[in-house]
């Protein structure tokens, strides 16, 4: 029985760790979105800009 005791902390920080790794893939993953959505929109209205003085 204590061999089990000493094994379940072990596969509890494995499951963390893990977890861990998912969240950051997922917040890299919507940090680039958002990079890339802020950008496409100061692009947009840049263009509506330059466009209206025309």
């Amino acid at each position: 029985m204590k061999k089990y005791i000493n094994i379940i902390p072990l596969f509890l920080m494995l499951g963390l760790l893990t977890s861990c790794e998912a969240v950051e893939t997922i917040f890299k993953a919507g940090m680039w979105w958002g990079i890339i959505l802020v950008v496409g929109v100061i692009g947009l209205v840049m263009w509506l800009l330059s466009r209206g003085k025309n």
